[in-house]
């Protein structure tokens, strides 16, 4: 019997955590008071605080929750393209696409709240390891020539922190979905036999 109030439990959060992420890509979240959010999200405080004890917790559970549902994205997309070439453009093209939803404001909250920041570091650097395991495997089945992984990693991940920290866009003008892009290209081209 407790099994379909825990699955509606879950289920709430998860809606209410989807809620959460949509607000804060859309306006940051630094000006933002819980009695704010909660106002926005037509919940209770206390309802707020079945998620997290304080605001930079809330703001840290999102952030989770938001890099999640963004690597089931991006992994779901990989799944669907065969090739190294095409799986390492359609990762680095998928995480764009998903950080397009972020707004200038999210990014620079996102910068300034250590919790949030150390989240975004963790899953740059995952992101940065899941391109060094698909050129890994490319080399390994001889797809691609023989190029040191985990160099190649190091500098796409370099990469990445500089898009996702707009250092890219405010010197190139690229969006982050363009700059993704790019980076794609270049790491194919360059990983080419």
């Amino acid at each position: 019997m407790n099994a379909p109030v825990t699955s509606h439990a879950t289920a709430r959060r998860s809606e209410l955590f989807d809620q959460l992420v949509s607000l804060f890509l859309a306006e940051g979240f630094a000006h933002l008071t819980l009695d704010t959010i909660a106002a926005r999200l037509r919940c209770s405080k206390s309802t707020l605080y079945t998620l997290a004890s304080s605001k930079d917790q809330l703001v840290g559970g999102a952030t989770v929750h938001y890099f999640k549902s963004m690597t089931t994205q991006v992994e779901s997309a990989v799944a669907k393209v065969d090739g190294t070439r095409n799986r390492i453009t359609t990762y680095l093209t998928a995480v764009g696409a998903a950080l397009e939803s972020a707004s200038e404001q999210f990014m620079t909250d996102l910068a300034s709240l250590e919790a949030a920041r150390s989240v975004y570091e963790r899953n740059t650097a995952i992101a940065a390891r899941r391109v060094q395991e698909l050129i890994s495997e490319g080399v390994a089945s001889g797809e691609v020539r023989d190029v040191h992984a985990a160099f190649v990693g190091d500098v796409a991940s370099s990469v990445m922190v500089r898009i996702q920290t707009r250092e890219v866009f405010r010197l190139t003008g690229l969006s982050d979905g363009d700059a993704y892009l790019e980076l794609a290209k270049l790491l194919t081209a360059g990983i080419g036999a």
